[in-house]
């Protein structure tokens, strides 16, 4: 399954340039992997509050490829690749049109109250398949 989320590039994204700031693009996957979890019926804030843990980001693998330029209209795909009993790893692209511009591979980890490595609840897990 491919969740797909869409982002205008607003000129405060921009650099001097006009093109689109780096770190921005993580901003966009991010905002794009929540509302997947929000499709997918999941809610963080219950998750944290009932079941003590939450998810974090371990490790992004990015690639930068074209840049996006102010008043762009982008598109962001996510795709599961592998979900353990506490791991996520998540392939994101980031597109105008048909043109990729950016893609990343995200590992997202699920951590309780002290920071420690949480098992992901039985129920989500289902829902992440």
């Amino acid at each position: 399954m491919v969740h797909t989320f869409p982002i205008r590039v607003y000129y405060e994204d921009t650099d001097m340039a006009g093109i689109v700031y780096y770190a921005n693009y993580l901003r966009y996957i991010e905002r794009a992997r929540s509302d997947w979890v929000r499709a997918l019926g999941v809610d963080q804030n219950a998750m944290r509050e009932k079941d003590g843990v939450v998810f974090v980001v371990r490790r992004v693998e990015a690639d930068y490829i074209a840049p996006a330029k102010f008043d762009d209209e982008l598109v962001v795909r996510t795709e599961t690749k592998s979900v353990t009993g506490v791991r996520l790893v998540m392939h994101q692209e980031v597109w105008r049109g048909d043109t990729l511009l950016f893609q990343a591979e995200v590992l997202v980890v699920c951590v309780n109250e002290a920071g420690g490595a949480a098992r992901l609840p039985a129920n989500i897990r289902q829902k992440l398949h």
